[in-house]
């Protein structure tokens, strides 16, 4: 698995599923569970985003010239919690 695929590609597929989820409409999986499932890729993807983020002071501190990698991983996976509170 190349660097893009395990850095940008996959993490990525956390907002477009919380996207995907919020443009569902409500008469197909209703309010409550949209809401639900919201929340838990966004809370998921928080945890993740952390993890990535340590991983990027870690190799840091360590003087590992990939952390970039790392810290655009943590981007792009804040994404749905900041688009959760900016919908909500």
């Amino acid at each position: 698995m190349s660097l893009i695929q395990r850095h940008i590609i996959l993490p990525f597929l956390a907002p477009l599923l919380f996207f995907a989820v919020a443009a569902t409409p409500v008469e197909v999986l209703g309010c409550r569970t949209r809401g639900l499932l919201a929340f838990a890729i966004a809370l998921v993807s928080v945890l993740a985003g952390l993890a990535a983020a340590i991983m990027a002071i870690k190799g840091r501190l360590r003087g590992d010239s990939h952390t970039h990698w790392w810290i655009g991983s943590a981007l792009i996976l804040a994404i749905p919690a900041v688009s959760m509170l900016i919908l909500a």
